[in-house]
């Protein structure tokens, strides 16, 4: 719990300095680029905890459909804001890209501890 109250805090930090100092005209395209990425990172880190404390052989078979459901989460959400709305894409899809691979690395992280402690 601790970890995902740091990580939505971060976001939320980094997410504030890109949006109101570094492209102060790209804010809806800033916070849409980390929107979907922490909510599935905060998701997943949530449910693999739970699972690994209930059962770990529940983990592997968790992990496949949580990839599979992220990558059609993913793909519509992407095509929806980029094809949908009236917003830049480009910075969406740079905070978006930023924002995934580092709350993914975080993920693995998070994963690596969890499987070295218990």
């Amino acid at each position: 719990m601790k970890s995902t109250i740091a990580i939505t805090g971060a976001c939320l930090v980094t997410w504030s300095i890109g949006a109101f100092l570094v492209v102060p005209g790209a804010r809806m395209e800033l916070l849409l680029g980390m929107a979907l990425p922490l909510v599935l990172a905060v998701g997943t880190m949530t449910l693999f905890e739970r699972a690994f404390d209930r059962d770990p052989r529940q983990l592997t078979p968790l992990m496949i459909k949580a990839f599979g459901a992220k990558l059609v989460l993913v793909g519509g959400y992407v095509a929806i804001v980029i094809g949908l709305t009236e917003l830049n894409p480009i910075p969406f899809i740079v905070s978006f890209t930023l924002y995934f691979t580092g709350l993914h690395l975080t993920e693995a992280i998070q994963l690596r501890s969890l499987l070295r402690v218990r």
